[in-house]
């Protein structure tokens, strides 16, 4: 079993999907480097993309088809100004071209050359998509992609994760080897997280990397609680975050996010207000994210304003340092990797138990760890999280990240919190259930569970709330 680093679980993303948008977005990517080592792109002729299973079925709600136009056009989702993409989706679509990698210029009409193939699946996951060209002399290059949650991709041949395949000093690829390694060398879980990672950067590059991740937290955070109007794709979504956080504040003003940040902190402090804090947080990533806007995934998309929620609680209200800040990021990304490894964090998989769910295991034992919690309690809290999210399915209204899925995140991070308080003040010795048992719960019960709950908007609310979306 490979070793996966925490950043490739918690890492900057832009919205609505990991799956649906990432994942289609960095295969293209994948298939236009393919290309540059098989052919000239001046060879280039046509190009043609064809979106299965969930994908098809929920992918102009996330922006699947936005995501294949980018990752063609050569677009870095890590470093666009989303607020152009709408401009530049609509350039291909009137002038009917495409600048493959930015330079080639190709014909490309969207109504044809992205094809739907609705109620049909590629084994072996339900999110796979072929991208295929045609050269000048008439010869024809094509591969299969798979994107498997949290915006990795893999093929048969490589996946996003094995290619920087690392041997970590010690391989921890379940939740008892964490806690015996823990034990054996009288550390924290951070502590031996930093060590794994030193395989992949330095200890500087360590810090560097989750203080950029907090940072994008914290604009993401601060962009949505500044944004008001309705989300796209034709739900008229109302977002509320600005008004939950002027109502909070007193209608305080403030220029700028540091100025922001302060009277957040010196705001009243009741149990009733820091909990709609906790819901202000989430909703404001979760509004970004619905809107093609930048986050963090942690560990998809779909899940993004659970750990962003907690960790800015723990810097408002828990005084969170810049080292607690680090081992939080550290310890929830290393959660997520035992999810990865042994289970799933796709929702076309295993439902949003294997998003919300994960996320909210993940916070909760990061929130566990700066609290003071031991090896055993933080994974008790993770555990405990996860336990009230077994079962949990995906039927997104619409096919769109927004309903139910921003609400969703509030719960889950108030769920972390509440795992984390619960494990502090319990015997892990005494536990009946394991972490490592609730993942394989949610595993098995992923397997169980029928595929119309699982992202293809076919079942649950999605299918008992009448709704005509145009733009799906």
């Amino acid at each position: 079993m490979e070793s996966i680093s925490a950043f490739d679980i918690i890492k900057i993303g832009i919205g609505p999907s990991s799956s649906h948008t990432m994942g289609p977005w960095k295969a293209a990517e994948m298939f236009v480097n393919l290309l540059t080592q098989k052919t000239n792109l001046e060879k280039v002729k046509k190009v043609k993309v064809y979106l299965y299973g969930s994908l098809a079925l929920t992918g102009v709600g996330h922006g699947t088809d936005i995501a294949v136009l980018m990752g063609l056009s050569g677009e870095d989702f890590t470093k666009i100004d989303s607020d152009t993409i709408p401009e530049k989706v609509e350039t291909i679509k009137v002038q009917r071209k495409l600048r493959l990698k930015g330079k080639f210029e190709i014909p490309f009409e969207y109504d044809k050359d992205i094809v739907f193939e609705f109620g049909k699946r590629l084994p072996p996951h339900a999110n796979g998509m072929i991208y295929e060209v045609e050269l000048s002399d008439g010869n024809l290059i094509a591969e299969k992609y798979f994107s498997v949650g949290g915006g990795f991709v893999s093929t048969k041949k490589r996946n996003t994760i094995k290619k920087n395949l690392i041997t970590t000093p010690f391989a921890c690829h379940n939740a008892a080897t964490i806690e015996a390694y823990c034990k054996e060398f009288e550390i924290s879980v951070s502590e031996l997280v930093r060590r794994n990672e030193t395989a992949w950067r330095t200890s500087e590059e360590i810090e560097h990397q989750a203080i950029q991740i907090w940072e994008e937290i914290k604009s993401c955070i601060y962009r949505g609680v500044n944004k008001s109007g309705f989300l796209p794709g034709g739900l008229n979504v109302k977002r509320r975050s600005k008004e939950l956080n002027a109502k909070l504040l007193k209608n305080a003003t403030y220029n700028n996010i540091d100025q922001w940040l302060e009277l957040v902190k010196k705001a009243e402090k009741s149990f009733t207000n820091i909990n709609k804090w906790i819901s202000c947080f989430a909703l404001a990533v979760n509004e970004e994210n619905a809107s093609f806007g930048r986050i963090v995934t942690a560990p998809t998309n779909g899940a993004s304003g659970v750990i962003p929620a907690v960790l800015m609680y723990g810097f408002s209200f828990e005084n969170f340092t810049k080292k607690q800040i680090i081992d939080f990021i550290l310890v929830a990304g290393e959660i997520g990797t035992i999810f990865k490894k042994n289970a799933t964090i796709s929702a076309a998989m295993g439902g949003c138990q294997a998003e919300v769910g994960v996320s909210s295991a993940m916070a909760a034992a990061g929130l566990a760890e700066c609290l003071g919690a031991s090896p055993g309690q933080v994974l008790m809290a993770a555990e405990i999280a996860m336990e009230h999210h077994l079962g949990l399915t995906c039927d997104p209204i619409g096919g769109l990240v927004q309903i139910p899925c921003i609400e969703r995140n509030s719960m889950g991070a108030m769920k972390a919190i509440t795992a984390a308080h619960i494990a502090m003040e319990s015997d892990p010795k005494a536990a009946k259930v394991s972490l490592d048992m609730v993942i394989k719960s949610m595993w098995d019960t992923a397997r169980d569970m029928k595929s119309k709950y699982k992202e293809t908007s076919k079942g649950g609310l999605a299918a008992n709330i009448p709704v005509t979306i145009p733009e799906c």
